[in-house]
């Protein structure tokens, strides 16, 4: 993916990053996206929605999906931002307090996904994006729920990446200060599986949410 006008990191330019392995590894590691359109009369709107990728192509899910069916036509112009976070920069000076962080801003045109199949396909590909292995542990949608699914195609025309990460960048004139400065690093991490309320007794946790929690147990130095 190339540097386009509308596309191209501005404010600290040696963070972008403008390679197609970047941006798709901080889209693979992510879950939402914070999804902004202009409706007919033109207002603006920013949706946080479920995505998944597929090449450079990403499906969105969430409520705003089914508003926009109506008016997608040919396809609606959107931007959309994906951001995780990954530590607290602690500076000796409040200008240089920063944050830790990898993030993605991508343009296409949303266009609805009208095919059945493809859209059970997509509905397997999300949960086991959210949870790999789950979707073979529980019912696929029936005819019913995939028809009550909405679901949006973005082809990725334009992306950046602005990737931050090290410690403090102090001014030499504050190192002498005696005020501590460094970073507090932030992860995901996974508390212990609760059943649901109406859970048939007995089940053993499957083989997907094990795995899920003995790897985001761990993301903040848990056992």
């Amino acid at each position: 993916m190339h540097a386009h006008p509308r596309n191209k990191v501005r404010r600290v330019a040696q963070r972008g990053h403008y390679d197609q392995a970047s941006i798709h590894a901080i889209l693979d590691a992510g879950w939402i996206a914070h999804v902004s359109f202009a409706d007919g009369g033109g207002q603006p709107f920013v949706i946080p929605m479920l995505y998944v990728r597929e090449g450079d192509v990403l499906y969105l899910h969430g409520s705003i999906a089914s508003r926009l069916l109506k008016s997608l036509g040919e396809g609606i112009d959107t931007c959309l931002c994906v951001t995780l976070i990954d530590g607290m920069v602690l500076a000796r000076s409040h200008f240089h307090h920063s944050m830790n962080y990898r993030s993605v801003v991508a343009f296409g045109k949303a266009v609805a996904v009208a095919d059945t199949s493809e859209k059970a396909a997509i509905l397997v590909r999300f949960v086991d994006a959210m949870l790999p292995g789950r979707a073979a542990e529980a019912r696929p949608a029936d005819d019913n729920e995939i028809n009550a699914t909405a679901l949006l195609r973005v082809q990725i025309e334009d992306a950046s990446a602005k990737v931050r990460n090290g410690g403090p960048k102090d001014d030499p004139a504050d190192r002498a200060l005696p005020i501590w400065s460094g970073v507090i690093p932030l992860a995901l991490s996974s508390g212990e599986p609760i059943a649901a309320d109406d859970a048939t007794p007995g089940l053993a946790l499957p083989d997907s949410v094990r795995k899920f929690s003995a790897r985001w147990s761990r993301q903040l130095g848990g056992s």
